[in-house]
């Protein structure tokens, strides 16, 4: 990767772009989940401590509305809801395994990720 693909004069650079569609960290965290495989919003919730309901509703709604996630709607009492990455949220994958690794060097180095730790949570969340 050359510094032109990462520093850019461009109306909207590729780095730029990509945060554009991850929109912080509570979006990411969602898609780590779902590279695992389809989850209903109750397990989403529970994985992500911290999130409340509104922002983890509001987060799948943008992955929805931007074609990365599908949401099926099951008619049974009570409602079902599961959430699946589509194609294009799998292509995310690369970036969040690339986050993962970043992550876990990094904190090796600032010492407060354990060094004997082998498996990041992309190569969790792609089995």
């Amino acid at each position: 990767m050359s510094s032109s693909d990462v520093y850019c004069g461009e109306a909207l650079c590729p780095v730029e772009a990509t945060l554009d569609v991850l929109e912080g960290k509570w979006t990411i965290l969602i898609v780590r989940d779902l590279l695992a495989g389809t989850k209903r919003f109750a397990e989403l919730r529970r994985s992500l401590t911290g999130i409340s309901p509104k922002t983890l509703t509001d987060r799948l709604r943008a992955l929805e509305t931007r074609g990365f996630v599908t949401r099926e709607t099951f008619a049974e009492v009570p409602p079902r809801v599961e959430y699946t990455l589509t194609d294009s949220g799998r292509t995310l994958e690369p970036v969040i395994a690339a986050l993962a690794v970043w992550g876990r060097d990094f904190g090796v180095l600032a010492g407060v990720v354990d060094p004997d730790h082998s498996e990041t949570p992309a190569a969790t969340a792609s089995g």
